[in-house]
């Protein structure tokens, strides 16, 4: 199969804890020196990075006393003084802006959570500031955990709009078989599809310092490409997988994403959620979202149709007839109140001010 070039705008990048404490014992930058020169370059190029960092715990073990097999508690400590050493350690590697965003899948399986990380992602990005997220590891209990950053990666590229993600991990790529066993063993450049027969290829290997082996990258791919995101597994210990990355090559194993994430996006909204109620436009705010793809302004709102609180879908009329479907940004009452109004009254109608506009536009598809 022909070598393609791979084309991006916005990725995720999914580093784990045997790049960032090779040792299991605190930070180094051994690994990171590479791949900060690559996500440097691409945001010299316009396009976006999210970073998703493991590595807290690994960074704190030699902060906190433990004797035997290590406690969920001892954990937790060790979290939360490695975390702090971790972002230091990413921030002194670039010369603009990083934030630290720690989530819980419980944050991300509440609809007002989801829609407060999705703003504070586009807004971070918006002022070009790298955002690295990480498993809240001081606080989750084993029915939050996501059960390690892969997981958490691939949700990431959904809360961020991201078109590609990549795995950063300690081996090529995904192998025919195992490469430590057969000598033989070929790295497969390309999958199309993740079927049983290719998550059987994974085996069980984990590394010894992180949590996620390549069954779990695999997981995590098949999610992110069923959502039509592109995912890349590559060796990030091998500085020239991203000399490679920066010049539209393959480095590694390249999984093809199902469909194009805005053909994905529009099926998940218009399918896959159902809609709480309508919000009706008048003929300007109409022809900004048809002719422009611009996002919907409370000027531009008629009428607020049904009961539905922030980060619901709704449907967009026009005549009485449906043109779109988004997530809101405001409740149906808040709606109400804002409809006809300028932006800049938001905050003095509400008492505060969430967002400008009432459905973004990267929240949005024309029916």
């Amino acid at each position: 199969m022909s070598q393609q070039q791979l084309n991006w705008q916005r990725a995720v990048i999914k580093v784990g804890s045997a790049l960032i404490a090779p040792e299991g014992n605190g930070c180094k930058t051994e690994y990171l020196l590479a791949l900060a020169r690559f996500i440097i370059q691409s945001r010299k190029q316009g396009k976006e990075i999210v970073l998703v960092s493991s590595g807290s715990v690994a960074a704190g073990r030699n902060s906190i006393a433990s004797s035997g097999q290590t406690s969920i508690a001892e954990k937790q400590a060790m979290a939360a003084v490695g975390q702090t050493r971790m972002m230091a350690n990413w921030a002194r590697l670039f010369d603009f802006p990083c934030a630290q965003i720690l989530l819980t899948h419980d944050d991300l399986g509440d609809r007002q959570r989801f829609l407060n990380a999705k703003n504070t992602l586009r807004e971070l990005l918006k002022n070009d500031v790298l955002p690295i997220i990480n498993e809240n590891d001081s606080v989750v209990t084993d029915e939050l955990k996501f059960g390690d950053n892969d997981n958490l990666a691939a949700l990431v590229t959904l809360v961020s709009d991201a078109d590609t993600l990549i795995i950063c991990t300690d081996v090529d790529g995904l192998y025919d078989s195992d490469p430590k066993a057969n000598k033989n063993a070929k790295l497969l450049k390309q999958v199309e599809h993740i079927s049983d027969e290719i998550m059987v290829l994974a085996g069980d290997s984990k590394s010894l310092v992180g949590t996620g082996g390549m069954q779990s990258k695999l997981r995590a791919a098949r999610k992110a490409c069923e959502q039509g995101i592109q995912t890349l597994i590559v060796n990030g210990r091998n500085s020239d997988v991203f000399t490679q990355l920066a010049e539209g090559a393959n480095p590694g194993t390249l999984f093809n994403a199902h469909s194009s994430r805005q053909k994905a996006k529009k099926n998940w909204l218009k399918n896959g959620l159902k809609t709480k109620g309508s919000i009706k436009v008048d003929s300007g705010a109409y022809n900004a979202l048809v002719e422009r793809g611009a996002s919907l302004l409370p000027a531009g709102v008629l009428a607020v149709e049904g009961r539905f609180e922030a980060g619901y879908a709704v449907q967009i009329e026009y005549h009485d007839k449906p043109v779109a479907v988004g997530l809101a940004l405001y409740n149906a009452a808040e709606i109400r109140k804002l409809k006809g109004q300028k932006s800049t009254h938001i905050e003095s109608i509400l008492g505060y001010h969430n967002q400008d506009v009432v459905v973004h536009r990267d929240d949005l598809v024309l029916l």
